[in-house]
């Protein structure tokens, strides 16, 4: 499922579990800095390698921002080649058939502390399992509203379980859940234009869920049989969904549904808008949430009416 895990963004908020954490991150990443003139709107993603030199079990991200940034997911790429280490570009050349890219950790907020569970409902903490070195990349949105020039840049701190809770197996390995939905297509002035799908959910456990959309969305929805499990009416902070023991969600029937209620009467009001990275032009329409026990990040994308699904 190449297509559906490169595009996949993971914009899920968690609330703190209230573990004591070591100071020290296992590894940091911070971009290069860059200049954003007045009024100006891009997408840019900026390339790294990680500098854990043996795979840690990541329980806690902490994020920055600076002035100007919308939101940041931090991709790692599994197979294939990307730009040279603190490369900057508009295009997000991790693509094609012989690269395959997983979003890892996300945000939309200036400052943000994720972490995981420490109960899984049977005393063992969650985390994400990264590997030695590995490579990856920052997609950055930047919208700068004011009218002079931002120097801006993004920060991520990775914070690991101790080394033998790790190599003793002690903890429950989480990851990701995303969807896409490639069947976007928003007519000019449309109001109250609803995008739904239904497709294949990983078995497992939830503990938190979450939506994606660009600013043409005026409601986001996660559904599960026609009843709600998540709301919200703000694209630019949906907030989540949060579940903990003994109450992680599960679903029961298998099928996840996702659907996303735009207005098309702003910027773009004069042209159809399908799905697509830019926030500027395009719009999106997901379903993002950490699912547990997991064998990796899993997705699904809905394209020409067919789910395709990797589970």
């Amino acid at each position: 499922m190449r297509y559906s895990l490169c595009v996949a963004l993971l914009l899920v908020g968690c609330s703190d579990s209230g573990e004591e954490v070591d100071d020290k991150p296992a590894f940091e990443i911070q971009s290069s800095p860059f200049t954003l003139g007045p009024g100006e709107e891009v997408t840019k993603c900026f390339y790294f390698t990680t500098n854990n030199l043996e795979s840690i079990a990541v329980n806690r991200w902490v994020s920055d921002m600076s002035a100007g940034s919308h939101h940041m997911i931090m991709f790692r790429t599994l197979v294939g080649s990307q730009p040279a280490d603190g490369t900057i570009d508009e295009n997000c050349n991790c693509s094609g058939d012989s690269c395959i890219s997983v979003p890892v950790y996300a945000t939309q907020i200036p400052h943000e502390e994720v972490a995981f569970p420490s109960d899984d409902g049977n005393g063992r903490p969650l985390a994400q399992d990264i590997e030695s070195q590995s490579k990856g990349f920052f997609q950055m949105h930047y919208f700068n509203s004011s009218d002079q020039p931002l120097t801006t840049s993004v920060s991520v701190k990775a914070y690991s379980l101790p080394k033998q809770v790790v190599e003793d197996l002690e903890y429950t390995r989480t990851d990701i859940f995303a969807t896409y939905n490639a069947d976007i297509r928003i007519p000019p002035g449309a109001t109250n234009h609803v995008v739904s799908a239904t497709c294949d959910v990983v078995g497992g456990k939830f503990f938190t869920l979450s939506t994606h959309s660009h600013k043409q969305a005026i409601a986001t929805r996660i559904a599960e049989s026609g009843n709600t499990v998540f709301l919200s009416n703000d694209w630019e902070h949906p907030g989540n969904q949060a579940f903990s023991a003994p109450s992680f969600y599960e679903f029961s029937s298998g099928k996840l549904t996702w659907e996303c209620t735009y207005n098309n009467t702003g910027d773009n009001a004069g042209r159809t808008i399908t799905d697509g990275q830019s926030a500027k032009t395009d719009e999106m329409c997901m379903a993002t949430g950490y699912y547990f026990p997991a064998i990796g990040p899993r997705g699904c994308v809905m394209g020409g009416g067919e789910c395709n699904c990797f589970l």
